[in-house]
């Protein structure tokens, strides 16, 4: 490969084949069929390309330990059950994540395209991974995406001490013509469990209002962080609880009460989800449509930059970009991760990629 660009200090630079490939192989070691570990790597290099470190291929060896766990189940049994041609629950039977949405996205939009919006809950699955993959996969299909996920409380909630309700994802992927796709993809925290993690590592300040103590007191210090904040406010808070209505509550699989009840097994760890498709052609002209989210798109851009700012930006368009950018140059893969994924490789006897480039 020529005129590559150095990896970033520290990291290691791996071809995205060459990474999916690994990523894959590991996962098939830990038990996953090769369809079901190809469809989870896939997620996982999808999320590193956009620069999402947090649910990249850091991911690999979080997943091989549910699976050596039990408990994402590599032998399950996913079942769809439906009464109505517009609507599906998909029984993941604790699959993991990334092998239930995308059945679950398929569905949708196998439906969609029928009954012109369909909707598909996922439920008993495990961690769902970057939610934004799923959308972006309907929106590849020309679709509109929309998905929620609810899951374990490790969130706060405005008035309550400590964790009460989860960090949960929304996600929306609009389809474009010369645009690449609005991808809206956020959490319901100020700040991920991860930058804490990160934070505590580096010794960094949080910043105010995005962290608090076990008992719910915000605070800067990553020492003593435990869990995020809801983005802004009761607003957060709010949206968490209304997607775990639904999500869990909606397709009979309640995570909230459970695990604020004293059911032994109400801590489990578990997610739901929920993924809507919606076609355009329902609605009128898909091309008029098309024409008219560029428009959209365009006029956005056109706008007068604020003073320091860098340009202005839709949802997901830099993280296209960086994505388009990784998949000629190569994926970035942090020391740590990199260590833990070769310490992997060799106890499960996968012979790992050469990568592109060190820096030393």
């Amino acid at each position: 490969m020529t005129d590559t660009p150095a990896a970033e200090p520290g990291r290691t630079l791996v071809a995205v084949d060459d990474l999916l490939d690994f990523a894959a192989a590991l996962l098939e070691k830990g038990g996953l069929s090769p369809d079901d570990a190809r469809t989870t790597a896939d997620v996982f290099v999808w999320a590193a390309q956009r620069g999402v470190d947090s649910h990249g291929t850091a991911r690999v060896p979080a997943y091989l330990d549910l699976l050596s766990k039990g408990v994402a189940n590599a032998g399950h049994d996913i079942r769809t059950e439906s009464t109505t041609p517009a609507a599906a629950v998909l029984d993941a039977d604790r699959a993991p994540g990334p092998v239930a949405l995308t059945a679950a996205a398929k569905e949708a939009v196998s439906r969609a395209r029928t009954t012109g919006v369909a909707t598909v809950g996922v439920r008993r699955t495990v961690h769902t991974g970057a939610i934004g993959y799923y959308v972006s996969k309907i929106a590849e299909q020309g679709l509109i995406g929309i998905g929620f996920v609810s899951g374990m409380p490790n969130m706060g909630y405005t008035g309550v001490k400590g964790a009460a309700v989860a960090t949960s994802p929304l996600a929306i992927a609009v389809p474009a013509e010369s645009h690449a796709p609005l991808l809206l993809d956020m959490a319901t925290a100020t700040i991920a469990l991860g930058r804490i993690r990160q934070a505590k590592a580096s010794g960094t300040t949080l910043p105010e209002g995005a962290a608090a103590t076990a008992d719910g007191t915000p605070t800067t210090d990553p020492e003593k962080a435990v869990m995020p904040l809801p983005l802004g406010g009761a607003k957060g808070s709010g949206m968490s609880l209304a997607f775990e209505l639904l999500t869990s509550v909606l397709v009979g699989a309640p995570i909230f009460a459970s695990f604020h009840s004293d059911d032994p097994q109400g801590r489990e760890h578990r997610q739901n989800a929920l993924l809507i498709a919606v076609d355009p052609a329902a609605f009128g002209d898909p091309g008029d449509f098309a024409d008219a989210v560029d428009t959209t798109l365009s006029t956005l851009k056109g706008l007068p930059a604020a003073d320091g700012a860098p340009g202005v930006f839709y949802p997901g368009e830099r993280s296209a970009a960086l994505s388009d950018e990784r998949g000629h140059s190569g994926v970035p893969v942090a020391p740590k991760v990199w260590r833990d994924l070769l310490e992997r490789a060799e106890a499960l006897g996968v012979v790992p990629p050469e990568p592109v480039a060190a820096a030393g």
